[in-house]
């Protein structure tokens, strides 16, 4: 007998595909909803987030607040501080008085929420997404993986509506991408530095090439294990300083409903000139990092001489390649001096970032449907809605995928509840949860603008939609 997310006549109100924080936090803000019928799809076999990234110490940029459900619903029973209390730790967590908790931290408790979920699903591979306009209901194509990924049996399941919550993936610099993809003296990227970890302190020499949060936890946590004096590690960046996150309290809330709001009801032209300038909003250092990197730097003076590390900002990789199969050679350019050198290294670590998965994959049995924008982007409403051909009754939502529509919070944990409760409301089409109506101090703009989305432009005449739509 077919489980009922297996069993072909079974309609779901509701379909994720990909379990990351985003669409595990309206799993969890889904799961008290009783009159609503959801799975959630992943290919991966477990719950994981960032796993090469857990490296002892390394915290979360937002507090312990910013968890699952807490910001939408603080009642909820997958808080991180029921979480704590289910472990027995409220009391030693107390006595912290940390309000930034470890990845590692943050990881296990979404574990903890996504083992007692059950309509999460993983092991199963999404194929394809189709509208079937006969029966008005979305088509959801699997896969169902074994223990060790290997298919296993093949499966459909319908749904009104979906939520594509398929994350992002791993940035390779182009000059760099023939080298992580060969085996020898490793380049790999930030996502794997733990997995790699061992190998990169017994290398002669590595290079850190990144200026980001994640650029500089490797390398204090190099530095931290290697031998004083012959440390040996280069960290490179392209931006001007080893610059600090933007934190204070004002800027913190471009993090808001509030800022999300405003940034959506821009002009396409002007939403992205605004999000290339806000990089140190979530690509600076943290300041509490960036001092513990110096300490360790003056602490390696105390005997005299300086520890054998080069640091340099606003640099850029034009070419790499390899020297003999163990060596890397890297061709620099720092274009303020207008001058270019060579380095060559054992290692490089490249935390150069992560940039949005593509939706065109998944999404392409409703490519005909979608509504673009002039950059050939999904358009996507201000309740997280693609905007679809009106032919097609049913919805989908997406999660984590609209930095271009919904600004620089679209990634940020602080906004995932707020953001799966405003998802659920649309959803239900009643307030489910009652969010605030405003959320900053900041007036952003002279006058509040009504988000607006271009007319589209005409589409292939297709059946089954109408000319002209």
């Amino acid at each position: 007998t077919p489980t009922p997310h297996h069993d072909p006549d079974t309609i779901h109100d509701l379909v994720g595909i990909g379990i990351g924080p985003s669409n595990l936090s309206l799993a969890a803000l889904a799961h008290p909803l009783t009159d609503l019928d959801t799975a959630f799809y992943d290919q991966r076999p477990t719950f994981t987030w960032h796993p090469g990234l857990l490296i002892d110490g390394a915290r979360v940029q937002v507090p312990f607040l910013a968890d699952l459900v807490t910001l939408a619903d603080p009642t909820n029973p997958w808080t991180f501080l029921n979480y704590l209390k289910s472990r027995d730790r409220l009391f030693p967590f107390y006595f912290t008085e940390q309000f930034h908790i470890e990845r590692a931290d943050y990881d296990a408790y979404c574990r903890w929420v996504a083992e007692q979920l059950p309509a999460l699903h993983f092991g199963h591979q999404i194929d394809a997404v189709r509208w079937n306009p006969e029966r008005a209901l979305f088509e959801v194509d699997f896969t169902q993986l074994d223990a060790d990924g290997e298919a296993e049996a093949l499966g459909r399941t319908h749904t009104r509506d979906i939520v594509l919550g398929i994350g992002t993936a791993p940035h390779i610099p182009e000059p760099l991408k023939p080298l992580v993809e060969t085996p020898s003296a490793p380049v790999i990227h930030a996502a794997d530095y733990l997995t790699h970890r061992d190998t990169l302190l017994r290398a002669g020499h590595v290079t850190v090439i990144g200026s980001g949060q994640s650029g500089a936890e490797i390398f204090l946590d190099l530095l931290r294990n290697r031998p004083a004096g012959h440390e040996r590690l280069h960290w490179l960046g392209r931006t001007a300083a080893f610059a600090p996150m933007e934190y204070s309290k004002l800027g913190l809330e471009h993090f808001t409903p509030d800022y999300t709001r405003y940034f959506h009801a821009l002009t396409e032209h002007t939403r992205d000139h605004l999000g290339a300038t806000q990089w140190q909003l979530h690509k600076g250092i943290d300041a509490d990092t960036i001092a513990a990197i110096h300490t360790e730097l003056y602490r390696r003076t105390l005997h005299g001489g300086w520890p054998d590390t080069v640091l340099t900002p606003g640099v850029r990789v034009r070419t790499a390649g390899r020297i003999a199969t163990t060596k890397i050679e890297l061709h620099l350019e720092h274009p303020q001096q207008a001058t270019r050198t060579r380095l060559t290294t054992d290692a490089v670590v490249l935390a150069t970032g992560y940039q949005e998965r593509p939706l065109d994959h998944v999404l392409a049995g409703l490519d005909p449907y979608l509504r673009r924008d002039n950059s050939e982007r999904p358009r996507i409403d201000e309740h997280f809605r693609l905007v679809l051909d009106p032919s097609v009754t049913g919805t989908a939502y997406v999660q984590n995928a609209e930095r271009h529509t919904h600004g620089v919070g679209a990634p940020d944990l602080g906004l995932a509840a707020w953001r799966s409760a405003t998802i659920l409301n649309s959803l239900t089409r009643k307030e489910t949860y009652r969010l605030p109506t405003r959320t900053a101090f900041t007036t952003f703009g002279l006058e509040q603008r009504t988000p607006h989305i271009p007319a589209a432009r005409k589409p292939p005449t297709l059946t089954p939609l109408t000319d002209g739509r």
